[in-house]
């Protein structure tokens, strides 16, 4: 009966996985994220290098969810590779609104013309300010 409970288990959670990637992927794939920064970039060739590489960062992330294992690189490697992962998720934000086109609603129904650029940095700090309570205050977020 052991066994059934943790196959169910397994294949619940494989499933979930599955499907939540997915939608990731097919978020990314839908707001052209990876072809709009290299055509800023200029690196048009270097597609398929992009997409390799954040498929294997997302394997990557998952494996490091659940196996136990460190990298000794030191704090400014950390910090360095923190902040290359905020980039990306603020990249993959601002596309998201771009293609939802949610700040020039955003802008036109609360008359707020001449501080959209505040309100921008506000949101910048504001998640910058979240991401660092996250990693620097002991005990803000445990996993059960």
């Amino acid at each position: 009966m052991e066994a059934v409970k943790y196959a169910a288990l397994i294949i619940f959670g494989l499933g979930s996985g599955v499907v939540v990637s997915a939608g990731v992927f097919s978020l990314i794939a839908t707001v052209a994220l990876i072809p709009r920064m290299a055509e800023k970039t200029n690196t048009e060739n270097r597609i398929m290098l992009y997409e390799e590489a954040i498929t294997l960062g997302g394997i990557a992330g998952t494996l490091a969810m659940y196996v136990n294992f460190q990298i000794p690189v030191g704090h400014i490697i950390a910090a360095l590779f923190s902040l290359c992962i905020g980039i990306f998720f603020g990249q993959l934000a601002v596309s998201i609104a771009e293609v939802l086109n949610v700040f020039p609603i955003f802008v036109k129904r609360l008359k707020l013309r001449r501080c959209v650029s505040a309100i921008v940095v506000a949101f910048a700090f504001g998640k910058a300010a979240g991401s660092l309570m996250y990693f620097l205050i002991k005990g803000f977020y445990s996993m059960i």
